[in-house]
């Protein structure tokens, strides 16, 4: 009886990635290395066809961190991201509890979850529209509110201040982002076995101990995700602080984005130097997801690691041992 030969179904998996390799190395590799190479020289101009490589091939970078409207606009980045994120990362946190809980019994779980889902899905330019409509001045809906509760006795030109303009552009990246946060971390909750839940209500833990020592050890590569999509995303904020503000007042909300952009398409085509400070900012983001990779390292996992890897070389000295003897 002939023996069926054995067949490889890996050719099978290569071919239908196929697809995604050829859109990712055009749309995605492509203009990364061509933008990594543009940095390092002199091309600015619409229409320009020819450039040529600088002498000093950093002469772009040192420019660009000299800048010092690039400056501020990596301290607003940074100032912005961290307003929106410790209150997004903490409300998505509780909300997850809440809608994981087993001791809560929670009805309309799935209208609640679509309503903190639902800013999400709106045009960033709707969103900049309503609350430059709400924060106007003298007349809007804030101000109104204000002054029926007797708060201000006259109308607040909030738009005009720096650190309002911060705080209202980081409550929208807030507002629009939990939800999405929160849908992330739920579906990582479920994943867990849920023996291990049972397991804890028969020793008789209390659900706040059950979220720390049972939901959050076993959250932290999701946590790892949300840290890391949250970073990147925070770091390239563009359409609400260009949309909504267009960076004022005073540069107060411009953010590195925004600046990239206006180095490249706003009326001065610096493209040399939009390409140099895009790599800055691959360079910080690396970075910092680096440095984030190792805080969240799964340090239990390291150290089983190197014990295993110190039984196998003690292993393998006892066998040269009984073997010399």
């Amino acid at each position: 009886m002939k023996q069926r030969k054995n067949v490889s179904y890996a050719k099978y998996g290569y071919i239908f990635s196929l697809p995604f390799i050829i859109v990712f190395l055009i749309f995605s590799l492509y203009p990364i290395i061509y933008t990594a190479v543009i940095g390092f020289t002199n091309y600015k101009g619409l229409g320009v066809t020819s450039w040529q490589f600088l002498e000093n091939p950093f002469e772009n970078f040192i420019s660009i961190m000299n800048n010092g409207s690039f400056r501020q606009a990596l301290k607003n980045t940074f100032i912005i991201w961290t307003l929106n994120f410790i209150p997004q990362i903490t409300l998505a946190l509780l909300l997850t509890a809440w809608f994981t809980s087993r001791r809560n019994k929670l009805m309309g779980k799935g209208l609640f979850k679509v309503l903190f889902y639902l800013p999400n899905i709106i045009t960033a330019a709707s969103i900049a529209i309503l609350f430059f409509a709400l924060f106007g001045y003298p007349v809007g809906p804030v101000n109104s509110l204000l002054a029926q509760l007797g708060l201000v006795d006259s109308p607040v030109f909030f738009l005009i201040s720096k650190n309002a303009s911060r705080a209202i552009i980081a409550f929208i990246q807030f507002w629009m982002w939990y939800g999405y946060t929160m849908l992330i971390l739920t579906s990582g909750v479920l994943g867990i076995n849920p023996e291990i839940y049972e397991a804890a209500e028969i020793d008789g833990t209390t659900g706040l101990q059950t979220f720390l020592y049972i939901t959050l050890p076993n959250l932290k590569t999701i946590l790892l995700y949300v840290l890391i999509t949250s970073m990147i995303g925070g770091l390239n904020m563009f359409d609400i602080p260009k949309l909504f503000m267009q960076g004022g007042p005073d540069n107060s909300t411009l953010t590195t984005s925004v600046f990239i952009y206006n180095q490249a398409f706003s009326g001065s085509y610096l493209y040399n130097r939009a390409a140099a400070a895009s790599m800055i900012m691959f360079v910080i983001i690396a970075i910092f997801s680096g440095l984030l990779f190792y805080v969240m390292r799964d340090k239990s996992e390291i150290q089983m690691r190197k014990e295993a890897k110190a039984l196998e070389k003690a292993r393998k000295l006892e066998i040269k041992r009984q073997e010399a003897v």
